[in-house]
């Protein structure tokens, strides 16, 4: 059975980051840059972890209710989309997603995350 993928990469600042890929191979949400391999390949475990477990808090509703970490964040940016990120446990952005036009489509991102994270194979392609 096909699995998501978690794609480690150079990235344009001399750093590593990664990307965790559908099955379809579309990017479902990029990391930060990372000075070294250890400290990449330990956040993508935390991941794989906390993904199942972590609170959701819309943070597009008027009053909220703010939730303990980790969590997936769904906000507006600057530019009116829905994105969402997933802070880990010590509040640390560790994967942030694409804008979208719909909530629902947000939404729909965050649960592919829950669901291909966890079992993503791991690839490393740092030419």
């Amino acid at each position: 059975m096909p699995t998501g993928k978690f794609i480690v990469k150079s990235s344009s600042s001399g750093g590593i980051r990664f990307n965790l890929h559908a099955t379809n191979g579309q990017i479902i949400a990029t990391s930060d840059s990372f000075a070294d391999m250890d400290s990449c390949l330990h956040t993508i475990e935390v991941i794989r972890v906390i993904t199942v477990t972590a609170g959701l808090e819309d943070q597009t509703l008027k009053s909220y209710t703010p939730l303990e970490l980790p969590k997936f964040e769904i906000y507006r940016d600057k530019a009116g989309e829905f994105r969402f990120r997933l802070k880990g446990e010590s509040g640390k952005i560790l994967l942030v997603g694409e804008g979208y036009k719909a909530k629902a489509s947000c939404q729909k991102g965050i649960q592919s995350i829950r669901k291909n994270a966890p079992v993503a194979s791991l690839e490393i392609d740092l030419l």
